[in-house]
């Protein structure tokens, strides 16, 4: 009763029809054209369950196989959930009833990442085998949003894209001492000493990221330019020209965002340029959703713009760029979970049927997510003092036309 109630407020749509374990089928139809999912529900208290906290346990009923999709995938349910919640929708009824400062509370202790937190966080995720992320992801295993110029563009260009994207926004130069924190399986590092002709320093709490990085330096002959450390960035000394951090503030924890920004600033040489490239918040503070926070990501939360600025001002820095991705993630999942799904008999081989119905969920979610959740990915410059960057963002976009006409050069030369 209490979930038909919930289903039939929250349809305006497309339809969706739940069957009950006693084989009763109730249709919920919005008053718009949209898609028609029909969802299977195995056992009398998943109702209860989904009207008390539909984010945990659609998840986990999906994953244990007590909730089916009769007429299709679950993406295509959560596809039309995410239509119908979309971004400024009002908040399930229990995160209404919830407090504020009760919220506030748990959410900070779901983000307390000392040290040796942090490290069991980041294997929990990133530490299962390489050979799951090679039946998803593009060849430099960017696990990161991609910057799609052009709907022609498939993973790999739009991969290349970002990181040529990124390399105009540090304003690089032969030399240059780079930290990356955040490193993932190296391919930002390798990138940037190979073709920018940098040194860098990559960190990472991942042992299997910190293993690759490091094979692929050294087979590529890149070694002497660019090393990885199995270290947490709060443990990094020395002075750096340009710091870039991918992907990685999103497990940093709200309670340590002025620890973070101080440490930057503190390793940042005077004229340096940092750049951050996070998930983010478009609609303001938040709490990361709770099956996300149990089976995916312990420990993370997407931030919203003002949580980082409040931030980097108490760490007496200067935000001197500000891009917005807007559906450039939503794009990049897409092409993840299509690739996910075209390797899932070997991704079952690899783990079994539960975990593949996990990661589907995640990525499924996830890229509802950014089509109509407000989420987004922020890539903010930093630096220390007022002119360290330019005044005018047009070298930025002058920088990355150079980049593809020197690689396209060195894709002639190579053929």
């Amino acid at each position: 009763m209490f979930l038909a109630g919930f289903l039939n407020r929250l349809m305006h749509t497309g339809c969706l029809t739940v069957i009950d374990v006693g084989g009763r089928s109730q249709r919920f139809e919005g008053s718009r054209v949209g898609p028609e999912i029909t969802v299977r529900l195995h056992t009398r208290a998943l109702q209860w369950q989904l009207f008390t906290n539909p984010m945990l346990y659609t998840g986990e009923a999906y994953m244990n196989g007590t909730l089916t999709v009769e007429n299709g995938e679950i993406f295509d349910f959560l596809d039309l959930v995410g239509r119908n919640i979309g971004w400024g929708q009002p908040d399930h009824w229990l995160q209404r009833f919830v407090t504020t400062p009760l919220r506030a509370t748990a959410r900070r202790l779901r983000q307390y990442n000392p040290a040796h937190r942090a490290r069991r966080n980041v294997a929990h995720h990133y530490d299962l085998t390489g050979d799951l992320y090679d039946l998803f992801l593009d060849s430099d295993r960017q696990y990161s949003c991609a910057y799609f110029r052009s709907p022609q563009d498939d993973l790999e260009t739009a991969q290349l894209n970002k990181k040529r994207h990124l390399a105009a926004k540090l304003l690089l130069r032969p030399g240059h001492r780079v930290l990356d924190i955040g490193s993932g399986w190296g391919g930002m590092g390798l990138h940037l000493a190979q073709y920018e002709h940098v040194l860098v320093q990559g960190v990472t709490l991942s042992r299997e990221q910190h293993k690759l990085s490091n094979q692929r330096a050294a087979e590529a002959n890149l070694d002497r330019f660019v090393s990885f450390a199995l270290r947490d960035y709060r443990s990094v000394e020395g002075s750096f020209d340009r710091i870039i951090s991918v992907g990685m503030f999103e497990h940093v924890g709200l309670g340590h965002y002025g620890e973070f920004f101080r440490k930057v600033r503190g390793l940042l040489t005077d004229d340096g340029v940092a750049v951050l490239h996070t998930i983010g918040r478009a609609d303001g503070p938040g709490a990361t959703n709770p099956w996300i926070n149990k089976y995916i990501f312990p420990g993370g939360y997407s931030p919203s713009l003002s949580e980082i600025s409040t931030a980097v001002e108490k760490a007496d820095m200067y935000i001197t760029d500000v891009e917005v991705f807007r559906l450039q993630y939503a794009e990049t999942l897409r092409h993840w979970r299509r690739r996910f799904q075209a390797n899932r008999g070997k991704v079952a081989a690899l783990f079994d049927e539960r975990f593949c119905r996990m990661w589907e969920f995640y990525l499924g979610s996830s890229e509802v997510a950014f089509r109509y959740g407000g989420h987004v990915v922020f890539q903010v410059q930093l630096t220390k003092t007022a002119d360290a960057a330019p005044q005018t963002r047009d070298y930025i976009f002058d920088e990355e036309r150079r980049r593809a006409r020197r690689g396209a050069k060195s894709d002639s030369r190579a053929a």
